[in-house]
């Protein structure tokens, strides 16, 4: 049973993104991850340092946008997650450079995997 982040961080998601994970055709995954996943996440910015991704982590929902707390099953191919800076003091850095509209990568290691849209901005903005 997977617990929310919501309540093991004691605050709220810094943004949420609509995802697809790649097929394996595509270079993608061999399987779908379950909830727990822990990739890396990477946009495109000039203040970047070449190969720099960062740990935000997703934390996937539901088609009612609940967060899946069943871990036994993989998450669907696609649909919408939480996103989870996991260093608090890089809140400044992505602050004003991650806006709706901004597309990202699931990443593992220099691999993308899923793509995401960037579609609202939660505790970012706080």
């Amino acid at each position: 049973m997977h617990t929310p982040y919501e309540y093991i961080r004691a605050r709220k998601e810094d943004f949420k993104v609509t995802y697809r994970f790649y097929t394996k055709e595509e270079g993608g995954r061999q399987t779908i991850p379950f909830q727990g996943y822990r990739s890396d996440f990477w946009y495109d910015n000039p203040e970047h340092h070449d190969g720099q991704i960062f740990m935000i982590w997703p934390e996937f929902e539901d088609e009612n946008g609940n967060v899946i707390t069943d871990n036994s099953n993989p998450v669907s191919i696609s649909g919408t997650a939480r996103m989870w800076l996991l260093d608090p003091q890089m809140q400044e850095y992505h602050k004003n450079k991650i806006k709706p509209g901004l597309r990202g990568y699931f990443m593992e290691g220099s691999r993308r995997v899923a793509e995401c849209d960037v579609i609202q901005i939660v505790g970012l903005s706080i």
